[in-house]
């Protein structure tokens, strides 16, 4: 059975930081693109954060800077350290796994984590 679980959002004032987890248990997590997404109220849900198999990592213009992704495969967790927060950062973050073997595409989500940040 797929889980992927976030932890770690709450309330903050603008200028701090929160650290999001996201654990993932019944995936093949050593091939899996890991990746955090947000969803503001009234908008579309957008990627904020990438880290491949290898390590690479890609990052939104809008958190370049402030954010940073990081994966543990022995743990199958992936985190986003977010920094120098700003009340638009304000959403609810979706961890997501994503990998394909052979001709079959796997796309997991979390339920998501409120971060709110206020002036």
């Amino acid at each position: 059975q797929v889980q992927v679980q976030e932890s770690g959002g709450g309330l903050v004032q603008a200028g701090g930081s929160l650290r999001l987890s996201c654990a993932a248990s019944g995936v093949i997590f050593s091939i899996a693109s890991m990746n955090w997404y947000r969803q503001a109220p009234g908008k579309q849900r957008e990627l904020v954060a990438k880290v491949t198999t290898a390590g690479s990592t890609n990052y939104a213009d809008s958190v370049k800077g402030r954010f940073t992704i990081s994966r543990d495969n022995a743990k199958n967790s992936v985190y986003l350290q977010m920094n120098s927060l700003k009340p638009e950062d304000t959403a609810v973050y979706y961890c997501n796994a994503y990998y394909r073997l052979f001709t079959k595409t796997y796309d997991y989500w979390g339920q998501g984590t409120q971060v709110t940040v206020s002036l």
